[in-house]
C-alpha cells in the first residue's frame, strides 16, 4: 500500500472520528443547555403538597370570613333591638333622618358624628363614657394615642392627625396600619368601645382586621370621639368638611384643676406640652379666640361646656348636650348617671365619681403658692374663661371659684 493511500484512510478515520466528538457533544449541549433542563422541576409530591395548602388557606380564609359574617348579622340584631323605641329627628336639630337606615354608612346613610376636643384631665373620658352609654353607639377613644404626649397646633403633623380623625370617621381602616398596630400593644385603642371590644375579647385577633373594622363600623348609627392632642384652630378644619356634618364640643376646665390632676400621671412630667401650666393656658387663651368665631360660623354644629358647669348639674347638662348632638336621651344613659355621679369608686381614671366635689380637690390638695403659680401663668384664660383667682390660703378653701358665665358673642 503507498503512503498516499495510508494517508487517505487515516484522514477517513480522522475526520469520522471527530463528527463523532461532536455528535456526542451536540447531544450533551442539547440535553443538559436546554433552558428547561435547567430549572427544578417540582415533584409530583411537592406539587400535591402546595395544592393541599391553598386549599387550606382557603378553607381558613372562608372560616374567618364566615365568623366574621355571623358577627356582623348578630351586631345588626343588637342594633336593631337597642334602635326600637328611638325618637328619629325626622328635620329637628337639621337632621332629616327618618328610620334606622338613614344613619347607616353600609346604606349610604351617615351616622351622627360628635366629637370633643379638649386637653388631658379635663373631664373627657368621664363626658365620652356619657356618649357611650348611648345604644349603638361606636367610640373612637384617643384616636391620636400614637403620636404621644404632645400638642398639635399645626404642621407638620396636623395633616396626617386630621386624615387619620377623617378616616375613623368615614369607617375607612385600610390606611390605618400604624394606629392597628399600637393597638396591639395598648388596649386602651379599642377597649373603651363597648360593642367593639366585646368582639375583640372573643375572638382574638378580629381587632386588628382592618376590613372587619371597616365593616364593623359602619353598622353603627352613631359615631363618638373624645381628641385630647388636636387644638382647635386644627380640630376646625373637620366641621368645615361638610361630608362628615359632625358636631363640635369644645370641652373645657379651670386650669388649676387640670394642672392638680395631671400631677398624678407620671407619663406627664417629661413633656411641657402637658407639665407646664404656660402651654396649657396659652392653648385655652387660643382656644377661646377661635371658639368665638366657630359659635358665629357653626351655631348649630359647635358648642362649648365647661367641666365644672357639666359635674355640678349633670342632668340637665347632659339633656342640653344630647340635643345639641341630636341624641334621643335614653334610659341606659340615665342609668349611667345615676351610678356615675354620686359616689367614687377606682383609681384616678375611673369616671364613678361624686361630680360634684370631682372638679374642685385642687382647693385641698395644691398649696396656695401652687395655685399662684397656676394663675400668674392663666391669668388672661382665666379670665377668658370665667375662673375666680385665689387670693391667699384661706379665701382658697372658702371661695366659689366658678362664675356664673355665659359667653358672650
Amino acid at each position: 500500500m503507498s503512503h498516499w493511500t495510508m494517508s487517505k484512510i487515516t484522514n477517513f478515520f480522522g475526520l469520522l472520528g471527530l463528527g463523532c466528538f461532536f455528535s456526542v457533544l451536540l447531544f450533551f449541549n442539547g440535553k443538559y443547555d436546554s433552558p428547561s433542563m435547567h430549572e427544578i422541576q417540582p415533584s409530583a409530591a411537592f406539587l400535591e403538597a402546595e395544592k393541599n395548602n391553598t386549599t387550606a388557606n382557603k378553607k381558613r380564609n372562608d372560616s374567618k370570613s364566615k365568623v366574621i359574617e355571623e358577627i356582623l348579622n348578630r351586631q345588626r340584631e343588637f342594633i336593631n333591638t337597642d334602635m326600637k323605641g328611638y325618637q328619629y329627628p325626622n328635620g329637628k336639630y337639621n337632621i332629616s333622618a327618618s328610620k334606622l337606615e338613614d344613619f347607616l354608612m353600609e346604606r349610604n346613610g351617615t351616622p351622627i358624628r360628635n366629637i370633643i376636643v379638649t386637653t388631658w384631665r379635663s373631664g373627657s373620658t368621664f363626658l365620652g363614657d356619657i356618649l357611650n352609654a348611648h345604644p349603638a353607639d361606636f367610640y373612637h377613644f384617643e384616636p391620636l394615642v400614637a403620636f404621644d404626649e404632645i400638642k398639635i397646633r399645626g404642621p407638620p403633623l396636623a395633616e396626617k392627625a386630621l386624615n387619620v380623625t377623617k378616616d375613623l370617621l368615614n369607617c375607612e381602616y385600610r390606611n390605618l396600619d400604624e394606629y392597628i398596630e399600637y393597638g396591639k400593644t395598648h388596649s386602651l385603642v379599642f377597649d373603651r368601645n363597648t360593642h367593639l371590644w366585646k368582639q375583640c375579647r372573643a375572638h382574638k385577633g378580629l381587632c386588628y382586621n382592618h376590613q372587619f373594622l371597616s365593616a364593623m363600623c359602619k353598622l353603627f348609627p352613631f359615631q363618638s370621639m373624645k381628641i385630647v392632642r388636636l387644638r382647635l384652630q386644627v380640630a376646625q378644619e373637620l366641621l368645615a368638611d361638610e361630608k362628615l356634618a359632625v358636631r363640635m364640643v369644645l370641652l373645657v376646665r379651670d386650669p388649676r384643676g387640670t394642672v392638680q390632676s395631671r400631677k398624678h400621671h407620671y407619663w406627664c412630667k417629661p413633656h411641657p406640652d402637658c407639665s407646664d401650666p404656660a402651654s396649657l393656658c396659652a392653648d385655652l387663651a387660643s382656644d377661646y379666640k377661635v371658639a368665638m368665631k366657630l359659635l358665629k360660623k357653626y351655631p348649630t354644629r359647635f358648642m362649648i361646656i365647661r367641666y365644672e358647669d357639666l359635674s355640678l348639674d349633670p342632668y340637665k347638662h347632659v339633656a342640653e348636650l344630647y340635643k345639641f348632638y341630636g341624641l334621643d336621651l335614653r334610659p341606659r344613659t340615665k342609668q349611667f348617671l345615676d351610678s356615675h355621679t354620686k359616689v367614687k369608686r377606682g383609681d384616678h381614671m375611673s369616671t364613678f365619681r361624686k361630680s360634684s366635689t370631682a372638679p374642685f380637690h385642687w382647693k385641698t390638695e395644691f398649696t396656695f403658692e401652687e395655685v399662684e403659680e397656676v394663675q400668674q401663668s392663666c391669668a388672661i384664660a382665666m379670665k377668658y374663661w370665667g375662673y375666680v383667682p385665689a387670693m391667699n390660703a384661706t379665701h382658697q378653701q372658702e371661695f366659689n371659684p366658678v362664675t356664673d358665665y355665659v359667653l358672650r358673642l
